[in-house]
């Protein structure tokens, strides 16, 4: 039996008095609704305007939907119940929720994009993002060589970060990376180091930097050029990589920041044998780690081999000269999706590592950084599009796996950079061109995350003690209305108590004066000072004959001697024999 009911059935209703609940506004989130979702593509908006048309009645209420391939990878027993279907029948909504995934759904509710929490306080292109695990921070970095750490928990209406620092001075952010347990996370920038904090932004670590004048890139102990990229082992929180533009990608041990694990070397087709590595991911099993290299090139190696060469080896699989911008695996880990500098998103199956299963070409590109990412249940694809002239609107377009056909062009207010899509809380969050952020989420299909910010309701109106002394009402305060001038007897002066206390120094609060002379009351001055110092270190016994001061003390040890004084009694006296001075000799001859 519940507690509640045990409480029930022996008359006790509750403890204490209840505590006041507020009431949040049901229409809190309309004033985030975007003013368009996107539009779709012409297939599929074509298919889903006949859906929208039919409406929703009767008939199509109580049809059964018949679960197809493309069922959401949320489940309602994990982020909370969907949104009832409209429907006139009360008795669907008594019973398990139902969430419709079928091929008649319309695409709005695939994605959660129906709202938006713009997230302002950088003032360059967010050039790189990250979430922890429970989807509670956000992570930003940006080219005005910040770091931020938003909390959705802890910010108020204003959407301010809690912490803001620059890592490495004027470096622009390239990467940043959290740890599989949140607790730690990597930050990759413009400089040879990579830098650990932890999860309030505190430094743990900076790894070293390696020897520039070493050629041979195996023999130094790290990066000797530009850091581009990071990632963290899926099975081992004590390793990561780091890719850079020395033509390596190293392996790091965690709690040596001394010297790297491993060397990856790149050996390129060109001259010189080197090429810029832009990009680097682990597989999900940690089996595999995937560069991407600014010749074109994009290179496989098993972590259980030497790093000689790499397993698997497409040359030209971008165009040369062109920064890939992500390298990301499938969940299956059997499919790779690269984002490339030449305006192209390409699919890779691992298992025929020869030309890619598909390319979508003209996505404008004026970030090397962007990415793309797959979608949490691996169906889509999104990526972001700059903007066709400078300030224009950007566009996030949804891609079939698949196809890569767009399913949704979502249009921005600048261009997108960097995407993020968390699986736990169902959001989307992309780093935009002009410094902001923008958090996408649906109330319904999304849970906390940009939720909880409204969650809080509006702040509270400020009341006459939350204001300060300056903003109150001025207190109007007589001089002669204090205290230290208001007479203590009534009709008695006291002015010749206040001189007598002004000549007493501690009343009066007198300053020290300063000494003069040998010193007084405890306190030495200068003179004394030295004169005390000089007496302590100066030794006498250079001014004085040793005979003269040995003698000094022979006739107390004749009186009283410590050593001998037992033989005194028996021993016989000396009798030394007279000698003559020599004069004396010289005279009588």
């Amino acid at each position: 039996m519940a507690d509640m009911d045990v409480f029930a059935a022996m008359g006790i209703a509750g403890f204490g008095k209840k505590a006041k609940q507020r009431q949040l506004d049901p229409n809190r989130f309309e004033k985030n609704k975007r003013a368009d979702t996107g539009t779709l593509s012409s297939s599929a908006g074509a298919h889903v305007k006949s859906e929208l048309d039919a409406g929703p009645g009767p008939s199509s209420s109580s049809a059964t939907p018949q679960p197809t391939a493309e069922e959401p990878e949320f489940d309602p027993d994990d982020i909370g119940p969907p949104p009832p279907p409209q429907s006139n029948d009360q008795h669907e909504s008594e019973g398990e929720p139902e969430f419709d995934a079928s091929e008649d759904e319309s695409e709005e509710a695939q994605f959660p994009i129906t709202h938006e929490l713009i997230l302002k306080d950088h003032t360059k292109v967010v050039s790189a993002l990250a979430m922890d695990p429970s989807g509670a921070r956000v992570l930003s970095g940006s080219h005005d060589y910040d770091c931020k750490l938003w909390d959705f928990g802890g910010m108020d209406w204003r959407c301010k970060p809690f912490k803001t620092w620059e890592p490495v001075g004027s470096y622009y952010i390239h990467d940043l990376k959290y740890s599989n347990d949140g607790q730690q996370f990597l930050v990759v920038s413009g400089t040879t180091q990579a830098k650990l904090y932890d999860r309030d932004g505190e430094e743990l670590a900076t790894f070293v930097k390696g020897d520039q004048y070493i050629r041979d890139m195996k023999n130094t102990s790290g990066h000797v050029a530009e850091l581009t990229a990071c990632a963290w082992h899926p099975k081992d929180p004590q390793t990561f990589i780091t890719s850079s533009v020395d033509s390596t990608i190293r392996i790091w041990d965690v709690e040596n920041k001394r010297k790297q694990k491993t060397v990856i070397v790149v050996k390129s087709k060109e001259r010189g044998a080197r090429t810029k590595v832009t990009s680097c991911a682990y597989s999900p099993d940690g089996s595999l780690i995937g560069g991407a290299c600014m010749d074109g090139a994009l290179h496989m190696w098993q972590t259980k081999s030497n790093f000689v060469r790499p397993s698997m080896t497409i040359e030209g699989a971008h165009t040369k000269g062109s920064e890939t911008g992500s390298l990301v695996f499938s969940v299956d880990g059997r499919t790779v999706l690269t984002r490339g500098g030449d305006d192209t998103v390409k699919l890779w199956d691992l298992r025929s590592f020869k030309k890619p299963l598909l390319v979508r070409t003209g996505l404008a590109t004026l970030y090397p950084n962007t990415n793309a990412i797959f979608s949490p249940d691996n169906k889509y694809i999104v990526t972001g599009a700059s903007a066709a002239t400078k300030g224009g609107k950007g566009h996030l377009l949804f891609m079939r796996r698949d196809s890569l056909e767009t399913v949704k062009d979502l249009e921005v207010d600048n261009t997108p950079v960097k995407v993020y899509w968390h699986s736990k809380i169902n959001q989307i969050v992309t780093g935009l061109s002009n410094g902001q952020i923008c958090v996408l989420y649906s109330p319904d299909m999304s849970v906390n995350g940009a939720k909880l910010v409204l969650n809080k309701g509006p702040p509270r109106k400020a009341t006459i003690e939350d204001m300060s002394d300056a903003v109150a009402a001025p207190t109007i305060i007589t001089p002669h209305a204090l205290p230290m001038f208001r007479d203590s007897e009534i009709g008695r002066s006291t002015k010749r108590k206040r001189e007598k206390e002004r000549m007493d120094p501690r009343k009066s609060r007198r300053p020290e004066l300063p000494v003069t002379g040998p010193g007084r009351g405890g306190r030495v001055g200068a003179s004394a000072t030295q004169h005390v110092v000089q007496n302590l270190v100066r030794d006498t016994t250079r001014d004085e004959d040793p005979r003269e001061a040995l003698l000094k003390l022979a006739a107390s040890a004749d009186e009283n001697p410590v050593w001998t004084a037992a033989w005194r009694a028996n021993q016989p006296k000396p009798v030394f024999a007279a000698v003559e001075d020599d004069d004396k000799d010289d005279k009588k001859e």
